[in-house]
């Protein structure tokens, strides 16, 4: 089974690494030949058909801004469109953000903070209090969500690298229209984001790669390569 971690490797930013690691976790721990290979965001436009016909699974990686982020939105939506499992963590998660709202909200100009602070349509802007290196408890208030089955709580407690989010004025839009709003902090924003009527399609605005262990592989993860590994049977 082939994974593809969009996303630009930097080696000495945590949450890479912590990505490496807990996919040799979830290797280990469900006995999955898993190949996982990053795909640079700068190198998706002018090899797109052999990115997504060559992997059966994508992880939308940490580490915004990237060096394309219409070359990640591309691969998102082909991930979206055709049911290809997919993970979006802190970076991801605002990447799958921005591609929903462009091409299901119909805000062609949705915007993302970090790359354009002054736009009109920031759907993803810079959250009300900085969470990076936090670890903070999460509601799961959809019993009804894949979300909520993986982990078999109401609570979770994760950590955090980013300092954007989703804005509260768009998460009303984006739940009523698909993209359910499944994991909430103390004040109620959006913490988890999981598609309706998708095989994996879940975004996190934490990190649980870095809450993964040899011993005790993410839940999250776990499940995600599973499913990956069931795209690449039914291939």
């Amino acid at each position: 089974m082939r994974l593809a971690i969009i996303g630009d490797f930097n080696p000495s930013f945590r949450p890479h690494v912590a990505t490496n690691e807990a996919i040799e976790h979830t290797k280990q721990n469900l006995g999955l030949p898993i190949e996982a290979d990053w795909v640079s965001t700068d190198n998706i436009a002018g090899n797109f058909n052999s990115i997504i016909g060559t992997y059966t699974g994508f992880w939308i990686a940490p580490g915004s801004p990237y060096k394309s982020m219409t070359g990640a939105l591309d691969i998102i939506k082909h991930a979206r469109l055709n049911n290809i499992p997919t993970l979006g963590t802190c970076g991801g998660f605002q990447h799958m953000v921005i591609e929903f709202a462009r091409n299901v909200l119909n805000i062609k100009d949705a915007e993302h903070a970090e790359y354009d602070p002054y736009a009109s349509k920031l759907v993803v802007n810079p959250l009300s209090c900085a969470m990076a290196g936090q670890t903070l408890e999460i509601e799961l208030n959809d019993k009804a969500s894949q979300t909520f089955e993986i982990f078999g709580t109401e609570k979770i407690r994760e950590k955090y690298y980013c300092n954007f989010g989703l804005n509260p004025e768009y998460q009303n839009e984006l739940h009523d229209n698909g993209f359910k709003i499944v994991g909430t902090d103390e004040l109620k924003e959006a913490r988890i984001l999981e598609l309706a009527n998708h095989s994996f399609f879940i975004a996190t605005l934490f990190v649980p790669q870095d809450n993964s262990t040899k011993d005790t592989p993410h839940k999250l993860i776990n499940h995600f390569l599973s499913k990956v590994g069931k795209e690449e049977v039914s291939r």
